[in-house]
């Protein structure tokens, strides 16, 4: 009987898809956000030998649903949204496509940047309702701007790099990147976070969502930025804490915000940020590329095949090696 391997999402890249089908597995697709007693009734009837994550979440239940479960990877490097320590339990390597799509979200962080600082959706706005604002209208200069960065992994690089080419200086704040990675791309390494958000003009979110991260921008962090700083969010919303945010932009003491992820997905259609023109806000697509798709896509599927055929996986791709290398010997 052929595997089958379980996408939870409606679509893969084709490549991706042909890396599954040529390795001799059968893929599953699950429509959007499906989550509960639906995604495990699909989940029981499959018999997943792996599952490729994309949307809903991954818990207890789901293990208890698929005994037969192996791998687990991620579309992406965010795993919030998978239960790791009980995939650990059942020895389940959890594996990311770390770096994929890098480029797709690190550009739409500065997209978002640029839409906030310049007010190009108010602008656009009062276009549209028959007003011309240039009188009176006061731009902003993003050259010469510190940008500040939360987590120093591969998306974050990447943003540094061309925030250094439109003339900002960066800062970075991560306590598990190695000081040559900062010293290789000319970011100075900030002593600690409340220092690097007391030191710039922008801050951009990139760190992974952890019990430890979990509204890590909260009321009294929000208070040490500069007066009319600029947050950047294209990791995960529960990094922020939505109801302090919304109420230092209407303090006017945060500028603007640009936010492509929430901490509720899909965000509730009467979310208060609807009403607030300072933000910018996008449904959690800064990684949905064409190119990124591709590159992500197939790298989650080969990790499958890979894992499944005892084929070698890079450490550094599998997020609970240790805990893995360390049942292994417990049990030796």
């Amino acid at each position: 009987m052929t595997e089958t391997i379980l996408i939870t999402g409606p679509s893969l890249a084709p490549e991706a898809d042909a890396v599954l089908k040529a390795a001799g597995y059968l893929p599953v697709y699950v429509p959007p956000y499906t989550e509960g007693d639906g995604l495990l009734n699909i989940v029981a009837e499959a018999r997943p030998a792996g599952i490729l994550v994309r949307m809903g979440r991954i818990d207890e239940r789901i293990f208890e649903a698929a005994p037969q479960l192996r791998v687990i990877s991620k579309h992406g490097v965010g795993v919030d949204n998978i239960d790791v320590d009980a995939a650990s339990a059942r020895n389940i390597p959890v594996i990311v496509a770390s770096g994929a799509n890098a480029v797709s979200v690190a550009e739409h962080a500065i997209a978002l940047l640029f839409a906030v600082a310049k007010q190009i959706v108010p602008l656009d706005r009062s276009l549209r309702e028959g007003r011309w604002e240039k009188p009176g209208f006061q731009g902003r200069e993003l050259a010469g701007s510190t940008l500040g960065l939360i987590a120093f992994g591969a998306i974050a690089r990447q943003t540094a790099r061309y925030a250094k080419g439109l003339g900002m200086t960066v800062l970075a704040h991560d306590p598990f990147a190695r000081d040559e990675v900062f010293a290789a791309e000319g970011v100075t390494r900030a002593p600690d976070l409340d220092a690097m958000l007391a030191a710039s003009d922008i801050v951009s979110l990139h760190s992974p969502l952890t019990p430890q991260t979990r509204n890590l921008i909260n009321a009294e962090r929000l208070a040490l930025m500069r007066p009319g700083a600029i947050i950047v969010n294209t990791a995960r919303g529960g990094l922020i804490d939505e109801d302090a945010l919304l109420a230092a932009l209407r303090a006017g003491h945060i500028a603007g915000a640009g936010l492509d992820s929430f901490a509720k997905e899909p965000a509730d259609p009467d979310h208060p940020f609807w009403t607030e023109m300072r933000i910018v806000a996008t449904p959690h697509i800064g990684g949905v590329t064409s190119a990124a798709n591709l590159r992500v896509g197939v790298e989650a599927a080969q990790g499958i095949v890979d894992v499944l055929a005892g084929a070698p996986v890079p450490q550094t791709r599998i997020i609970n090696h240790e805990r893995l290398a360390a049942a292994t010997r417990a049990a030796s």
